[in-house]
């Protein structure tokens, strides 16, 4: 994952929900899932690598060759 502070940040956020639902909910059950449901949302949005599924639907059971790399690289850093 090449973005870290978007990571700690979903996770705190993600910690403030589960105070809010605790404090109002006082069900341990419900702070669960929704710790649970979080988790799965921000393993599903930030932890992928987007790069490796940035190619041909093809080539997705195939490691990401230094080439590919470095065209994902290039294309990434020019100028918007």
């Amino acid at each position: 994952m090449a973005n870290d502070g978007a990571l700690r940040l979903a996770i705190v956020w993600l910690s403030v929900i589960m105070v809010l639902v605790g404090v109002f909910t006082f069900s341990l059950k419900k702070i669960m899932v929704t710790y649970a449901f979080g988790m799965l949302g921000i393993s599903g949005i930030l932890l992928p690598d987007w790069d490796f599924f940035d190619r041909e639907f093809s080539r997705w059971p195939y490691p990401v060759t230094a080439d590919e790399r470095a065209a994902l690289q290039a294309r990434r850093s020019g100028f918007k």
